[in-house]
């Protein structure tokens, strides 16, 4: 079966779009906060321009003789008097001789502001506010508003006062960088805390990828815990699922079983009756009820082991069973004076299917190497990449390479002196296989044979 392809990971989805809008989030967060930070620099200046041109207005005065003066007194901001500060304040003569920078702060140095001509009905109370460029070509935000003083011969004047737009960009600016920190600090702890968060959301789950790992594997037979509420529904189709397959499971053997029965019964009487006639009929039925009985039991062996392994959680230790065989297979071969003899490495693993199977394929194997064995059979179980590694050795002579392949075909006997009916090695190769293990044949370090099974291992 060809694998399935990886899908996308759900964490990283989750927190690519987390951090997309953490991301927006903060963005749209940072731009508003710049936008009424801006505002308010603005306003604050806005409002000290105006303070300044009350001050400039009330420090206005006219003297016969002298023209328009200005107090000495008069509380201005000390940048006024620094050249080219970036504040400044003007005062122009209108009517019938206007001047323009009659009087100038000495901020200004050699310069004038250029202002707009007036609108058509421009009041005489209240201010306005300009753009205006300076000498350097760096725009000015201004405040402006003409003035009557109150003696006769005083001309009409306006007065402005203006301020570089540095004096807003500035502080704007460095609010800027520190709100950039503070707002990388807040998404960094944002998406640290998603981070965390699905973390510790994602642990159940692996949690179950474990259980379901213990399942296949034969440690357990159904999933155990305590899960989140939005878990607890998939456990427990899980459970009824796994619980539905051990009773499919368990089914299949109980027809198994009835099968065998049923057959076995009709056998066995014509066994009886074919027993005391000595004709030709009657060894001829003799031979074909042996040979129904070996085919009932072959297939019911497959059977067998195709529903176990749809099965889960099945898990079998392989040195009881193992022990035990050796011990049933040295009574059986003890005219021989046969030794049968456990690995000193002989790994304790377990077998991921049928104690019954094991029993089917270890017996086969043991036994067909006591056939050929002159003094000993040595077992060994290891683990071999992954899988149940149990090999056979004895000290017989041998299997020649161009019959080792021969050897496990059905009803082959490479030795037709030797009682057997052929069938014990094709059944544990058809086991094997419906395992999805193998068995092969090859030399043994005692001289003899050495048959390899493998088989899923249980974890």
């Amino acid at each position: 079966m060809t694998p399935a392809a990886p899908g996308r990971s759900l964490r990283l989805q989750l927190l690519v779009g987390t951090l997309a809008w953490v991301l927006l989030a903060v963005g749209l967060a940072g731009w508003g906060l710049r936008a009424l930070f801006g505002e308010h620099v603005r306003e604050q200046l806005r409002a000290q321009l105006v303070q300044q041109l009350d001050q400039l207005s009330a420090a206005l005065d006219w003297e016969p003789g002298k023209g328009v003066t200005l107090e000495a007194a008069a509380g201005f901001d000390a940048r006024m008097s620094q050249p080219l500060s970036g504040l400044y304040w003007q005062v122009d003569r209108l009517g019938a001789e206007p001047r323009a920078g009659l009087l100038r702060s000495r901020s200004l140095w050699d310069q004038t502001l250029v202002l707009p001509p007036l609108p058509e009905g421009y009041p005489a109370q209240g201010h306005r506010v300009l753009v205006l460029p300076d000498a350097q070509g760096h725009e000015l935000i201004a405040v402006a508003r003409t003035l009557e003083l109150p003696e006769d011969e005083a001309p009409p004047l306006r007065l402005v006062v203006a301020a570089d737009q540095k004096l807003i960009a500035e502080p704007i600016g460095r609010f800027t960088r520190l709100l950039l920190v503070a707002l990388a600090v807040l998404g960094a702890g944002l998406l640290g805390a998603v981070a965390l968060q699905l973390q510790l959301a994602s642990r159940p789950l692996a949690r179950m990828r474990r259980s379901l790992a213990a399942v296949r594997g034969g440690q357990a037979a159904r999933i155990e815990g305590d899960y989140p509420l939005e878990l607890q529904p998939l456990v427990q189709e899980f459970n009824h699922v796994l619980a539905e397959n051990a009773e499919m499971v368990q089914r299949a053997r109980t027809q198994a079983g009835n099968l065998a029965h049923a057959v076995h019964t009709p056998l066995s009487i014509l066994a009886n009756a074919a027993g005391s006639d000595d004709s030709a009929l009657g060894a001829l039925v003799r031979e074909q009820v042996q040979t129904a009985r070996r085919q009932v039991d072959y297939h019911l062996a497959r059977a067998r082991a195709a529903a176990a392994v749809r099965a889960t959680g099945l898990r079998t230790p392989v040195l009881p069973p193992l022990q035990a065989l050796l011990r049933t297979m040295a009574r059986l071969h003890a005219d021989r004076g046969l030794s049968f003899e456990l690995a000193p490495s002989a790994q304790d693993l377990a077998f991921r299917g049928e104690e019954q199977d094991l029993f089917e394929l270890l017996g086969n194997l043991i036994d067909n190497a006591g056939k050929w064995a002159r003094t000993r059979v040595v077992v060994d179980v290891r683990s071999d990449e992954g899988q149940l590694s149990i090999t056979v050795d004895d000290d017989g002579p041998g299997i020649p390479p161009e019959q080792r392949e021969r050897m496990f075909e059905r009803g082959v006997q490479l030795d037709e002196r030797r009682a057997g009916s052929g069938l014990g090695l094709d059944i544990v190769r058809t086991l094997a296989e419906t395992y999805g293990g193998s068995v092969q044949v090859g030399q043994a370090p005692l001289g003899g044979a050495r048959l390899s099974l493998r088989l899923p291992i249980a974890e």
